[in-house]
């Protein structure tokens, strides 16, 4: 099969392009190294995905109307994974404007290009974000989500409504796919795991905001992937899924984590409450398990020792 992957030079998207890769299916990534972290981290990260011939990089942006024609004008695609967008809750507060541009355009350029050109196949990223401060835990998909509390929630939620309008109006089959706080090896190092390690590690004070009790579904990243493949070959009519670990963690038990696997003592900067933060994350993850088999591997401990060998490997990084 060939695939069009947006966002493919990012943490999940180099790591799903050498699954795909590995199982002989083709490749074409789009990614416009932005910087909102080092572009050079992205580079590192298709190291291994460009050693594959069946893979190709085209460096560009779904803002691009032009690039996309030409893109889709001389492919043929058997399916979008649409994963690249503006990430970041906070971020997201101080710039509303950029966040609905990408995240919402841009997933708007890639639905028209579906519908012109016959593309009856998307796999779409969206985010736990979008459940807001939801008192019902764990979450569910038939849970509202009409109270999101971050720009970036808001334009994974809005997202969302467009993609079920294309699948109605053009006979799309569209996965929605709500992440919840994924990690692992090649992490953003604006997230919680990756930055505290490297603080840690260096002996500098980690951020702590508010009282240190909120709550997170911590997925590792290979469960995410197989719960990825398992939705690209079950993509069938519009649906929604959790794909968390459905275990929560409170921060500073996390903190306490990495500081046994690294053998160091976190220094913490105590500091308040941040916009758009929400209490907690917490996956039920039923519908997937049911309707995709999908099934995680990897608790919080084994994966946070598995990271810091990774980051004591890597840590040019």
């Amino acid at each position: 099969m060939h695939y069009l992957i947006t966002g493919g030079a990012g943490f999940i998207g180099s790591h799903l392009s050498e699954r795909l890769l590995s199982e002989g299916h083709e490749i074409l990534c789009i990614d416009n190294f932005n910087d909102y972290y080092d572009p050079k981290i992205k580079e590192k990260n298709l190291k291994v995905s460009q050693d594959y011939n069946n893979f190709r990089l085209i460096p560009g942006d779904i803002l691009d109307e032009e690039l996309l024609d030409k893109i889709f004008r001389q492919n043929q695609f058997d399916g979008i994974i649409h994963l690249a967008a503006r990430a970041g809750v906070r971020p997201s507060v101080l710039q509303p404007k950029l966040y609905e541009e990408v995240n919402i355009r841009g997933t708007l350029n890639l639905l028209e290009q579906a519908k012109n050109k016959n593309i009856k196949k998307i796999i779409l990223a969206s985010s736990s974000s979008v459940y807001g401060n939801n008192k019902k835990v764990p979450f569910s998909e038939s849970d509202p989500v009409d109270n999101p509390i971050s720009p970036y929630a808001a334009t994974k939620k809005a997202c969302e409504l467009i993609a079920y309008t294309y699948s109605t109006l053009y006979d799309i089959s569209i996965s929605c796919l709500r992440f919840f706080t994924v990690y692992g090896p090649r992490q953003r190092p604006d997230m919680a795991i990756h930055k505290f390690t490297k603080l840690i590690a260096s002996g500098e004070e980690i951020p702590v905001f508010g009282d240190g009790k909120v709550k997170r579904d911590f997925t590792y990243y290979s469960d995410i992937i197989d719960g990825l493949v398992r939705s690209i070959d079950r993509c069938n009519g519009y649906n929604i899924y959790n794909l968390g670990e459905s275990q929560v963690i409170e921060l500073m038990d996390l903190v306490s984590l990495i500081e046994k696997y690294l053998g160091k003592k976190a220094k913490i900067n105590w500091q308040p409450r941040q916009p758009g933060d929400v209490e907690i994350t917490y996956a039920d993850v039923t519908k997937a398990k049911n309707e995709l088999d999908y099934n995680p591997q990897v608790n919080i401990e084994t994966g946070i020792k598995q990271f810091i060998k990774w980051f004591e490997e890597y840590q040019s990084f």
